[in-house]
Protein backbone atom coordinates (compact mmCIF):
# COMPACT_ATOMS: atom_id res chain seq x y z
CA UNK A 1 0.00 0.00 0.00
CA UNK A 2 1.33 3.45 -0.74
CA UNK A 3 0.28 5.04 2.53
CA UNK A 4 2.19 8.49 1.48
CA UNK A 5 -0.34 8.62 -2.01
CA UNK A 6 -3.37 7.65 0.51
CA UNK A 7 -2.91 10.14 2.94
CA UNK A 8 -2.02 13.41 0.43
CA UNK A 9 -5.17 12.02 -0.72
CA UNK A 10 -7.35 12.11 2.47
CA UNK A 11 -6.05 15.48 3.72
CA UNK A 12 -8.39 16.72 0.76
CA UNK A 13 -11.49 16.00 3.34
CA UNK A 14 -12.28 17.55 5.95
CA UNK A 15 -11.07 14.49 8.28
CA UNK A 16 -10.41 15.96 11.53
CA UNK A 17 -7.66 13.15 13.14
CA UNK A 18 -6.63 9.59 12.22
CA UNK A 19 -5.01 6.71 12.64
CA UNK A 20 -3.69 3.36 11.24
CA UNK A 21 -4.63 0.93 13.34
CA UNK A 22 -3.51 -2.97 13.77
CA UNK A 23 -7.01 -4.88 13.89
CA UNK A 24 -5.36 -7.11 16.82
CA UNK A 25 -5.59 -3.58 18.70
CA UNK A 26 -9.57 -3.68 18.09
CA UNK A 27 -11.23 -3.75 21.84
CA UNK A 28 -14.61 -6.34 21.13
CA UNK A 29 -16.56 -6.47 24.30
CA UNK A 30 -19.96 -8.46 24.83
CA UNK A 31 -21.41 -5.35 26.74
CA UNK A 32 -20.94 -2.98 23.92
CA UNK A 33 -23.66 -5.71 21.85
CA UNK A 34 -25.73 -5.84 25.22
CA UNK A 35 -26.49 -2.05 24.98
CA UNK A 36 -27.28 -2.00 21.58
CA UNK A 37 -29.46 -5.14 22.73
CA UNK A 38 -31.37 -3.32 25.21
CA UNK A 39 -30.72 0.55 24.72
CA UNK A 40 -31.05 0.89 20.87
CA UNK A 41 -34.07 1.06 18.68
CA UNK A 42 -32.55 -0.10 15.73
CA UNK A 43 -31.49 -3.41 17.16
CA UNK A 44 -33.18 -6.16 14.77
CA UNK A 45 -34.32 -3.90 12.43
CA UNK A 46 -31.48 -3.39 10.27
CA UNK A 47 -28.86 -5.00 7.99
CA UNK A 48 -26.39 -2.74 9.34
CA UNK A 49 -26.98 -3.62 13.19
CA UNK A 50 -27.70 -6.66 14.99
CA UNK A 51 -28.49 -9.80 14.92
CA UNK A 52 -28.14 -9.08 11.08
CA UNK A 53 -24.36 -8.34 11.16
CA UNK A 54 -23.60 -11.62 13.28
CA UNK A 55 -22.19 -12.05 16.83
CA UNK A 56 -19.62 -10.40 17.99
CA UNK A 57 -17.09 -13.45 17.66
CA UNK A 58 -17.83 -13.57 13.84
CA UNK A 59 -17.38 -9.86 13.45
CA UNK A 60 -14.03 -10.09 15.40
CA UNK A 61 -13.15 -12.47 13.04
CA UNK A 62 -14.21 -10.63 10.13
CA UNK A 63 -11.67 -7.66 11.65
CA UNK A 64 -9.09 -9.82 12.24
CA UNK A 65 -8.82 -11.53 8.75
CA UNK A 66 -7.63 -7.66 7.57
CA UNK A 67 -4.17 -6.59 7.71
CA UNK A 68 -4.69 -3.12 8.56
CA UNK A 69 -7.54 -0.71 9.61
CA UNK A 70 -7.57 3.28 9.29
CA UNK A 71 -10.17 4.96 12.14
CA UNK A 72 -10.65 8.13 11.29
CA UNK A 73 -13.28 11.29 12.73
CA UNK A 74 -14.98 14.27 10.84
CA UNK A 75 -16.62 16.71 13.80
CA UNK A 76 -19.73 19.25 13.27
CA UNK A 77 -20.87 21.90 15.17
CA UNK A 78 -24.75 21.88 16.21
CA UNK A 79 -26.76 24.62 17.81
CA UNK A 80 -27.60 21.96 21.29
CA UNK A 81 -26.10 18.70 20.97
CA UNK A 82 -29.47 17.32 22.68
CA UNK A 83 -31.22 18.48 19.63
CA UNK A 84 -30.74 14.98 18.33
CA UNK A 85 -32.58 15.83 14.91
CA UNK A 86 -29.84 18.42 14.62
CA UNK A 87 -27.45 16.31 15.68
CA UNK A 88 -28.22 13.58 13.08
CA UNK A 89 -28.51 15.61 10.30
CA UNK A 90 -24.52 16.15 10.30
CA UNK A 91 -23.92 12.63 10.06
CA UNK A 92 -24.78 12.31 6.42
CA UNK A 93 -21.37 14.67 5.57
CA UNK A 94 -19.60 12.00 7.60
CA UNK A 95 -20.80 8.84 5.76
CA UNK A 96 -20.20 10.63 2.36
CA UNK A 97 -16.84 11.18 3.13
CA UNK A 98 -16.63 7.65 4.59
CA UNK A 99 -17.61 6.20 1.20
CA UNK A 100 -15.54 8.76 -0.68
CA UNK A 101 -12.15 7.22 1.92
CA UNK A 102 -13.26 3.85 1.38
CA UNK A 103 -13.09 4.27 -2.41
CA UNK A 104 -9.55 5.80 -2.28
CA UNK A 105 -8.75 2.09 -0.05
CA UNK A 106 -10.07 0.22 -3.22
CA UNK A 107 -7.76 2.01 -5.51
CA UNK A 108 -5.08 0.29 -3.40
CA UNK A 109 -6.43 -2.87 -1.57
CA UNK A 110 -8.89 -5.92 -3.16
CA UNK A 111 -11.05 -5.70 0.08
CA UNK A 112 -12.61 -3.13 2.42
CA UNK A 113 -14.61 -3.50 5.47
CA UNK A 114 -16.59 -0.50 6.29
CA UNK A 115 -18.10 0.77 9.99
CA UNK A 116 -19.13 3.61 10.87
CA UNK A 117 -21.93 5.59 12.91
CA UNK A 118 -25.11 4.93 13.76
CA UNK A 119 -27.66 2.50 11.88
CA UNK A 120 -27.77 2.87 8.09
CA UNK A 121 -30.44 5.64 7.06
CA UNK A 122 -29.83 5.27 3.13
CA UNK A 123 -32.86 3.40 2.70
CA UNK A 124 -36.49 4.99 4.51
CA UNK A 125 -37.37 1.61 5.77
CA UNK A 126 -34.87 -1.45 5.49
CA UNK A 127 -35.49 -4.19 3.89
CA UNK A 128 -34.30 -6.49 6.98
CA UNK A 129 -34.97 -9.31 7.66
CA UNK A 130 -37.36 -10.15 4.50
CA UNK A 131 -35.25 -9.27 1.34
CA UNK A 132 -31.45 -8.42 1.51
CA UNK A 133 -29.96 -5.18 1.48
CA UNK A 134 -30.76 -2.93 -1.77
CA UNK A 135 -27.31 -0.94 -1.31
CA UNK A 136 -24.83 -2.83 0.07
CA UNK A 137 -22.23 -0.61 -1.49
CA UNK A 138 -23.83 2.05 0.50
CA UNK A 139 -24.51 0.16 3.85
CA UNK A 140 -22.24 0.78 6.82
CA UNK A 141 -22.46 -1.26 9.50
CA UNK A 142 -22.05 0.78 12.97
CA UNK A 143 -18.91 0.29 14.95
CA UNK A 144 -20.73 -1.09 17.83
CA UNK A 145 -22.66 -3.50 16.02
CA UNK A 146 -19.59 -5.32 15.93
CA UNK A 147 -19.26 -5.27 19.57
CA UNK A 148 -16.46 -2.62 18.68
CA UNK A 149 -15.61 -0.27 21.97
CA UNK A 150 -14.35 2.58 19.49
CA UNK A 151 -13.92 4.99 22.67
CA UNK A 152 -11.11 2.63 23.40
CA UNK A 153 -9.57 2.34 19.77
CA UNK A 154 -9.66 6.33 19.80
CA UNK A 155 -7.53 6.48 23.28
CA UNK A 156 -4.85 3.90 22.23
CA UNK A 157 -3.94 5.83 18.98
CA UNK A 158 -4.70 9.37 20.54
CA UNK A 159 -7.82 10.68 19.05
CA UNK A 160 -9.71 12.32 20.48
CA UNK A 161 -13.89 12.58 20.91
CA UNK A 162 -14.74 14.81 24.02
CA UNK A 163 -14.63 17.88 22.35
CA UNK A 164 -15.91 21.36 23.72
CA UNK A 165 -19.17 22.95 23.21
CA UNK A 166 -21.48 22.09 20.28
CA UNK A 167 -19.29 19.69 18.74
CA UNK A 168 -19.97 16.23 17.51
CA UNK A 169 -17.59 13.78 16.48
CA UNK A 170 -18.53 11.01 14.04
CA UNK A 171 -16.06 7.92 13.93
CA UNK A 172 -15.77 5.87 10.72
CA UNK A 173 -13.31 2.34 10.48
CA UNK A 174 -12.33 1.02 7.58
CA UNK A 175 -10.30 -2.45 7.45
CA UNK A 176 -8.82 -3.49 4.27
CA UNK A 177 -6.57 -6.69 2.81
Amino acid sequence: MDRERLESQIAQYPVCEYAFVRPEDIPFLEEVRYICRTECPQYGTSWSCPPAVGTVEECKRRCLACEGGFLFTTVAEVTDLLDFTETLATRMEHEEITRQIRDLFLEQKKEVLVLSTESCAVCDTCAYPDAPCRHPDRMFPCIESYGILVTKLAEQYGISFMNEGNVVTWFSLILYR
